[in-house]
């Protein structure tokens, strides 16, 4: 016997960042949107813990305990007093490195895969519990759709969204450490004043009315400053992509990955052509969302 748990991408579409908290973190309010991109995460019975990969970018997943697919399967082990005798498999199609969550997503789907597989009957708020403990972007991964999120990003708040919103992705050719994207943004704010994140009314009303171009002009990212100096390339993607038509560009979370807001799926692939010519990227990608988070198949 063995389970599927297909999850999705995100991206956000705004990202407001706190100053650096005691712990090191920072308060963020975070408006994620789940898209579909997905990665398929199987996991079958077997004599001990095994992590394999395949897909687009796989031999950049790690292998061992530090996979989140690993950390969430020791997670919900430990929590139940049995061990994580399980061989995790992933399906990779979300870009890896790339700002868009796919090492979250995997723990999510680990976690559900193994809840289902183990029949452990875990409720919703112990698994996002868990998904809390694993990282920040990985309650989101599980719940999918459209959410704020808050503290860490780990908090969520559903939110409504009236519609479809059509996306390209355009992913680099080398990653970005999210930490050192943090680290950048601390050293560009040294001396002056961050404001409280909060989430943008216009941005909410955008989204829940299904208005691309209204969301277009409320779109935020306050790491962008922070990825472009770490990666001053990306300016020429983002330009790239702007020219072609799309309604908005910015990077997607600590970036790489480059996103681009188009006005319905016509317009995305003119856009996506138009960034595959340009040798700004490395590959381009389009999907629409908002998509339904982890879900077992």
């Amino acid at each position: 016997m063995s389970v599927t748990v297909r999850v999705p991408a995100k991206v956000n579409v705004q990202l407001a960042v706190g100053a650096a908290r005691p712990d090191g973190f920072h308060d963020l309010a975070n408006v994620f949107l789940a898209v579909g991109l997905h990665d398929e995460v199987t996991v079958t019975p077997a004599d001990g813990l095994r992590v394999t990969c395949e897909g687009p970018d796989a031999d950049q997943v790690p292998l061992d305990r530090t996979n989140l697919a690993a950390r969430a399967a020791i997670a919900l082990a430990a929590r139940r007093g049995i061990e994580p005798a399980v061989h995790i498999h992933i399906a990779k199609d979300i870009p890896v490195a790339g700002g868009m969550a796919g090492g979250s997503a995997d723990g999510a789907g680990a976690l559900l895969a193994c809840d289902t597989l183990w029949g452990t009957g875990a409720s919703r708020a112990e698994l996002l519990a868990l998904c809390a403990e694993l990282g920040s972007d990985v309650p989101f991964s599980l719940v999918g759709g459209a959410a704020l999120g808050v503290g860490r990003g780990e908090r969520l708040t559903a939110l409504e969204a009236g519609g479809t919103f059509h996306w390209v992705f355009a992913m680099a050719g080398r990653g970005l450490s999210t930490p050192a994207v943090f680290r950048e943004f601390d050293r560009l704010a040294e001396g002056r004043d961050i404001p409280e994140p909060i989430a943008s009314a216009d941005l909410l009303q955008a989204l829940a009315k299904g208005d691309p171009e209204a969301l277009a002009a409320a779109v935020s990212n306050d790491l962008q400053p922070a990825a472009l100096s770490l990666f001053p390339e990306l300016a020429d993607t983002l330009a790239a992509g702007r020219t072609a038509g799309a309604l908005t560009a910015l990077v997607s979370g600590s970036g790489p990955t480059t996103a681009f807001l188009a006005r319905d799926a016509g317009s995305a692939e003119k856009v996506a052509q138009a960034l595959r010519a340009s040798g700004t990227c490395r590959s381009v990608r389009t999907a629409a969302g908002p998509v339904p988070g982890a879900t077992v198949v």
